[in-house]
């Protein structure tokens, strides 16, 4: 990719969050199904809290998530919902990509 002097001038940004010292990144964008983040977790156990309702789909690897009293694995194109002011527990036993829908 090259920097182009004629490229069209950038009137937003991508946002970059980052969590649990670095081991959870996402990239922020609008679509047009609205706010999204395409993110990554390494392996690992954590905790989330959602301010608004969430769709997550699993893009590569799998999750183990604990929406209620039990956990359920995720796999690559599977997803799940999340309430809004409800928090989550996902367990990693390997990398994985994913995709959250916001609202």
């Amino acid at each position: 990719m090259s920097n182009q002097t004629n490229a069209a001038i950038v009137t937003e940004t991508v946002s970059h969050n980052v969590y649990f010292e670095g081991k959870v990144q996402s990239l922020g964008l609008e679509t047009e199904k609205g706010k999204a983040t395409l993110g990554v977790m390494k392996k690992g156990t954590y905790v989330f809290s959602a301010s608004s309702p969430e769709k997550m789909i699993v893009i590569s690897g799998n999750m183990k998530v604990k929406l209620t009293d039990t956990y359920q694995v995720y796999g690559v194109q599977e997803e799940f919902d999340v309430a809004a002011g409800t928090s989550f527990e996902v367990i990693c036993d390997q990398d994985v990509a994913y995709l959250c829908y916001y609202g």
